[in-house]
């Protein structure tokens, strides 16, 4: 009987370190002979990464927090159904950089939108499906942002306010008090090489 797959999410405010950390994940999966597909939220898929360049790209039209918050899950909705859940069934392990937590801590803590509408459209979407493991990286705002600059120009949501992405990283904070099974947490504000060792260690003992 073939083996489902784990999924595993990854979650930060901006400029964590997310997609280098990705590439290290699947780096040392690959060594262990796991089959794994990367992939990202919003998108994932050719319909989804449409949604995504609505939801990110700078326009003259505001787009107002119910939209955004719809939007994110009519992404997931498509991502869930046409790439996660096949591939997971098919034995993969599955690597996302942002998953839910992100509408949580974005549209919940970010905008102020209410949490239980979030988990109503959680439950909508994916039913009791959630990730089998979640990193959070973990960053002091101001440094993110530097980080996020250097990378070049800020998308739709880069551009709030810090104090936008405080509330956002509160959010990440408390889900993680919240789901402890499921998250851990990394200080991202260190080199790369000793995130690098926190990761690898969590791996091996939790998978």
């Amino acid at each position: 009987m073939l083996m489902r797959g784990k999924f595993i999410t990854l979650e930060g405010g901006e400029g964590a370190g997310k997609t280098t950390n990705l590439n290290l994940i699947q780096s040392y999966l690959l060594q262990q002979n796991i089959p794994v597909l990367l992939t990202r939220e919003p998108g994932g898929t050719p319909l989804a990464e449409k949604i995504r360049d609505l939801l990110l790209e700078n326009q003259s039209e505001k787009v107002s927090q119910e939209a955004e918050l719809l939007l994110m899950f009519a992404s997931r909705a498509q991502h869930l159904s046409e790439l996660i859940l096949p591939a997971l069934e098919s034995g993969k392990w599955v690597l996302c950089s942002r998953f839910t937590d992100s509408s949580y801590a974005y549209q919940g803590g970010g905008r102020g939108i209410d949490l239980n509408k979030i988990k109503i459209l959680e439950n909508f979407v994916q039913g009791d499906f959630q990730p089998d493991l979640t990193f959070y990286f973990d960053l002091p705002v101001e440094i993110g942002m530097a980080r996020a600059k250097q990378r070049g120009e800020l998308d739709r949501i880069e551009q709030e306010e810090l104090n936008f992405f405080e509330r956002v990283r509160q959010i990440y904070l408390q889900r993680a008090q919240e789901y402890p099974k499921r998250f851990r947490v990394i200080d991202a504000n260190q080199s790369l090489e000793t995130v690098a060792e926190s990761i690898l260690d969590i791996l091996k003992k939790s998978l």
